[in-house]
């Protein structure tokens, strides 16, 4: 129904959807993180209630996105993800790659920038729900080899900033991913995110929607294992896997590209 609307209801719409997106982390912040630090009692079953309240939101507002027509969404080999303890690695094309990949997660956990901590906005979500912070210390690797034998999936954007692969131009990989994936042994799980359009990326603000509405399309890959790392010494098989993974997404992203359909963003939304 909102497929054939012009760009300047898109940008309305955008503004609608962001808007709860604020008023929802206002009410995470005001209501969830009380409950979650003085009622509930501070243990593992706890947590888990509060992450799975943010992927019923998060699943909710990718919903309104799609409904209001702000973007369509298809998700490719999503029983891929219909496990536990997964260490999931994509490429960060735009603003709300994390809300979609939490949105379809049983047990979410993700790597956030420190910067989320203290947003208005995102610091409710980011406190109550026990989202790992990005740093270089090795606390960072090991918390998150402890999440995901906890049995979490645990989202991570090797780029550590959104990219421009719209036009299969990634940001320069940092090697945590891969320094979880050997010290934990680990296999990653790859995410090739793509967008028919420019939307929601990096120095785009959010009311430049493009003429078209974009078509967002996750494929869930099979695992890379990394046994085949294992021989070499950790710093050169963490250069070597970052290496590969920024191959492997590159290359797909481009294939992908290459056969978008000037009017895919006006296709019919699939949430399979």
């Amino acid at each position: 129904m909102t497929a054939g609307l012009g760009r300047p209801y898109r940008i309305i719409a955008t503004g609608f959807c962001f808007g709860v997106f604020g008023l929802l982390g206002l009410f995470i912040l005001c209501v969830i993180v009380p409950l979650a630090s003085f009622v509930w009692p501070k243990t593992p079953a706890s947590r888990q209630r509060v992450r799975n309240i943010l992927q019923g939101g998060m699943r909710w507002f990718t919903q309104l996105m799609v409904v209001c027509g702000v973007i369509s969404l298809e998700v490719r080999h999503k029983e891929r993800l219909a496990r536990n303890g997964l260490l999931i690695v994509a490429n960060h094309p735009s603003l709300i790659d994390v809300v979609l990949l939490i949105g379809l997660l049983r047990r979410p956990n993700c790597v956030v920038k420190a910067s989320l901590k203290t947003n208005l906005f995102t610091r409710g979500p980011v406190k109550c729900g026990g989202f790992i912070v990005n740093s270089d210390g090795p606390q960072f690797v090991e918390d998150s080899i402890a999440s995901v034998r906890a049995g979490d999936s645990l989202v991570i954007f090797p780029e550590g900033t959104r990219s421009i692969t719209h036009d299969g131009v990634l940001s320069p990989m940092k090697r945590g991913a891969a320094n979880i994936a050997l010290r934990g042994n680990i296999d990653l799980t790859p995410v090739v995110i793509t967008v028919s359009e420019p939307a929601l990326g990096k120095g785009l603000a959010w009311y430049r929607a493009p003429v078209r509405r974009p078509h967002f399309v996750l494929d869930v890959k099979d695992e890379i294992s990394v046994a085949a790392y294992a021989g070499d010494a950790p710093s050169v098989a963490a250069r070597t896997l970052t290496r590969d993974l920024d191959a492997f997404l590159t290359q797909d992203i481009l294939q992908r590209i290459s056969r978008v359909s000037p009017e895919s963003g006006d296709s019919p939304a699939k949430c399979a």
